[in-house]
């Protein structure tokens, strides 16, 4: 299922990413490889590696953005919650299923109501408005990958930076003004994304290897289950396909949501 939310503060970082995206690629082309690598086959190796590591970090950002997160379907019939509004009564139910008030339906365990979203979404980590999406069970795969490549673009672009400058630093004139302003604004940049997605990226892996998301955290639902090698829970993100494969922004196949189990009020 395909989502977009219509939230203006996602569209504008979206917009914001790949705005950074392009301006980045503008500069490693126009400012670094070509006056300083235009000669050697290096400057074409570097432009085609840049602008792969840009491709993969636009797919995986996408399918974070257009990805279900893993939100819970609403009931096909009405469900009345008529006593638990009035508190007259509680559901019991069984395997860690829950009851969303907003939603007016059942939810799966781990399951949390998004405000933004407005819906429920299985294993929901954040509401993150660089993807414009929650953060959650189907998708967090695609947002570790975009966090890695964006960190990765980060890095190669400091590493171009600095290189080309040590390679040829006697441009003179006023193509050396507009390169050296391009090449402070990029390390700027790189910097500023760099450090967040590093951040970020932290708190993701943490996460997975509690195996708590950020949301049990604040709510302090901490973890009751039965421990799993840290391999078993990169597999529950990730896929079970080999590791390398982690790294490209491939299909991932949920499984199916559980009916709700037998309840009583």
């Amino acid at each position: 299922m395909v989502v977009f939310r219509s939230d203006p503060c996602g569209i504008i970082c979206i917009f914001v990413t790949y705005l950074a995206i392009l301006y980045a690629d503008y500069v490693i082309i126009r400012h670094l490889a070509i006056p300083t690598m235009s000669e050697t086959l290096w400057g074409a190796v570097n432009v085609l590696l840049f602008n792969l590591i840009a491709f993969l970090m636009a797919v995986s950002h996408m399918r974070a953005v257009f990805s279900d997160p893993g939100i819970v379907p609403l009931p096909t019939n009405s469900l009345d919650f008529s006593d638990i509004h009035t508190g007259k009564s509680k559901p019991s139910l069984s395997d860690g299923w829950t009851v969303c008030m907003r939603c007016e339906t059942y939810r799966p365990p781990r399951a949390h109501h998004c405000r933004v979203c407005r819906r429920c979404v299985r294993r929901m980590d954040h509401h993150c408005p660089w993807i414009n999406n929650c953060v959650g069970e189907f998708n967090q795969k695609f947002f570790i990958q975009f966090l890695f490549y964006v960190g990765l673009a980060s890095i190669y672009s400091v590493a171009m930076v600095i290189t080309t400058w040590v390679i040829d630093p006697g441009v003179k004139g006023d193509i050396k003004h507009f390169r050296l302003i391009h090449s402070i604004l990029l390390m700027i940049e790189s910097l500023l994304f760099g450090l967040f997605v590093v951040a970020i990226g932290c708190d993701q892996l943490t996460a997975i290897f509690n195996d708590e998301t950020a949301v049990e955290q604040v709510k302090k639902e901490g973890p009751k289950r039965q421990k799993k090698s840290s391999f078993a829970l990169l597999q529950e993100v990730f896929g079970r396909g080999h590791p390398l494969l982690w790294l490209f922004p491939m299909q991932f196949h949920p499984v199916e949501l559980e009916p709700p189990p037998q309840y009583s009020v």
